[in-house]
């Protein structure tokens, strides 16, 4: 009787382990794509005398679908965001009247998804001064290089001032990759103003920033992309700036906002342009303020 009970009891400790040990099966359920998407736009401030739009480049978006968990928005402009609630108030910046496509994703379970879109035509008050854009454009294209002959062509300093504080590069001593890019600035009929960079294959970026284009490594030259022409997004400077140290207009290079160096940012302040030398500060992933100068192509 002793020998069956501990039969038994073996048997049950088995059991318990396999039970236990058994893996646990998951399932996501259906996959069904959103229904019934929808797709709304209304630009602020249009009226008889404002058909595009107050100037203010806001328009709120909503759209909404039956059984959608989130929304992926793709304004047009070269910015995507994820807007679990589908509506926004979302602000164009490029000056002048626009034309943009909204296109809408609604995620459903596993990622499904059903897609929308929509033109919209808005009318942004800001203009870029007249000086800056004849400046980088000169007639209507003209192509800038780093100035490597000029004290603090690359430079770095704390975030809070304007200014290379912490280095200052002596001429001619970065890598040779940072000094071959040629970067055109162009404009068309509508006053829009253009970038292209021929990085001629490889760029420099700082090390804090190299993930951010997708490497891995530290101060470099790296095989990146420069995204073909863009257009560039000007507006007031951000920065808190004085007049004494800037002239006080940003702009934002989409894509990997790259230039002739990458630091991360994408959003360049002009501290200072003329028909030779362009000065331009931006935040790099270190927090870091960077500086760069150019001068057209000899």
């Amino acid at each position: 009787m002793k020998s069956m009970n501990k039969l038994i009891a073996l048997f049950l400790v088995l059991t318990a382990t396999l039970t236990a040990c058994k893996k646990q099966e998951y399932s996501f359920g259906d996959l069904v794509n959103p229904s019934g998407l929808t797709l709304t736009t209304a630009v602020v401030g249009v009226d008889a005398n404002n058909p595009n739009g107050n100037g203010s480049g806001q328009v709120t978006i909503t759209a909404k679908a039956t059984g959608a968990l989130t929304y992926q928005i793709d304004f047009g402009d070269g910015i995507k965001q994820v807007v679990p609630a589908g509506t926004l108030t979302y602000k164009y910046n490029n000056p002048g009247t626009n034309a943009y496509t909204i296109t809408v994703n609604a995620v459903g379970t596993g990622g499904s998804l059903s897609t929308i879109s929509k033109r919209v035509t808005v009318f942004v008050a800001f203009q870029i001064p007249t000086a800056i854009v004849s400046a980088l454009t000169g007639s209507g294209s003209k192509v800038w290089v780093t100035d490597k002959d000029a004290p603090g062509h690359f430079g770095v300093g704390p975030n809070n001032e304007f200014s290379p504080i912490w280095y200052a590069a002596v001429p001619n001593t970065r890598e040779a990759c940072a000094y071959d890019d040629e970067i055109t600035f162009s404009k068309d009929a509508a006053g829009r103003v253009f970038m292209n960079v021929d990085n001629k294959g490889a760029s420099f970026s700082i090390g804090a920033s190299t993930g951010f284009y997708g490497f891995s490594g530290g101060d470099g030259c790296y095989p990146m992309s420069t995204g073909g022409n863009k257009q560039l997004i000007f507006m007031n400077a951000t920065s808190g700036s004085s007049a004494s140290v800037s002239t006080q207009i940003q702009f934002t290079v989409p894509g990997n906002g790259i230039i002739n160096f990458g630091t991360g940012g994408v959003t360049y302040e002009i501290l200072s342009i003329t028909s030779t030398s362009i000065h331009l500060r931006n935040i790099g992933s270190d927090n870091n303020s960077w500086y760069q100068k150019l001068k057209p192509k000899p």
